[in-house]
């Protein structure tokens, strides 16, 4: 599932593309809004909200969620997708450009006054003007027994983290993802290093938490079970967390520096 740096770079190159500019076409390929045609309004703006993507358009916001596959695609006019046309949910054009969102996870149309409805549950959002360092760590502390590795996936502590931040924030903190929030050595430090995280990640195409941006060098532990850790040099090792079988995703760590 796309992380929240991936979305605020989403959402930036649409508001580059669409906002100030009058849609000349608006197709949508889902049942609840195949009827709707926003043609002939103005696109105030696109933002971010976790790992939500909100298109402003006059008294109406247009919700997508990218979940697993999904992804917003820029063409100039005429361009060929570089997707299959089934795939496609939305298309929204303006007279100079095209955007396509495919296989979203989530897509529906608001008022936009009802944007709380559908965002509103969301914790602080680390990539947003709004960050709250503060509320965000009351959010992570409020359960003390919860694995802070299920704790970190949760956007109601704080949206925009997935599943590779969840794997390296705890590595760096050296604590085992299943290890209670209660038990984690100064858990601010972990809210400040989330941050700090992505936010140096959101205008990178190729996420660094090493601080070294190469190949096979970028991440500390996500996706590298059984390679050498590259800390202590001990096997990486995979297992899986979650609440529900639906909610399991693959967790990455060291059995040495985790503890």
């Amino acid at each position: 599932m796309p992380e929240g740096d991936t979305v605020y770079r989403a959402a930036h190159r649409l508001h580059a593309a669409l906002a100030g500019k009058e849609l000349t076409r608006s197709d949508f390929r889902v049942p609840a809004f195949a009827t709707l045609d926003l043609v002939g309004r103005t696109v105030d703006e696109v933002v971010p909200r976790g790992k939500h993507l909100l298109h402003r358009i006059g008294d109406l916001t247009v919700h997508s969620h990218l979940k697993m596959e999904g992804r917003w695609d820029v063409y100039a006019p005429g361009e060929r997708w570089r997707r299959p046309a089934h795939q496609a949910r939305v298309v929204l054009d303006a007279a100079d450009v095209s955007t396509v969102g495919f296989t979203l996870g989530i897509l529906e149309v608001v008022p936009r006054e009802e944007e709380p409805e559908v965002v509103g549950y969301l914790g602080p959002d680390l990539l947003g003007a709004d960050w709250d360092a503060d509320q965000a760590l009351a959010n992570l502390l409020r359960d003390p027994e919860r694995p802070v590795g299920l704790a970190l996936l949760d956007q109601r502590v704080l949206a925009g983290l997935g599943n590779v931040y969840r794997a390296e924030l705890c590595f760096l903190r050296g604590a085992l993802p299943t290890r209670p929030v209660g038990q984690v050595a100064d858990p601010a430090r972990m809210i400040t290093m989330a941050s700090r995280l992505i936010t140096a990640n959101r205008d990178r195409n190729a996420r660094v938490t090493t601080g070294v941006d190469r190949p096979g060098r970028r991440l500390w532990v996500y996706g590298r079970a059984g390679k050498p850790c590259l800390r202590c040099g001990t096997p990486i090792r995979r297992g899986e967390l979650g609440e529900s079988e639906l909610t399991l995703r693959d967790t990455y760590w060291c059995p040495r520096c985790q503890t």
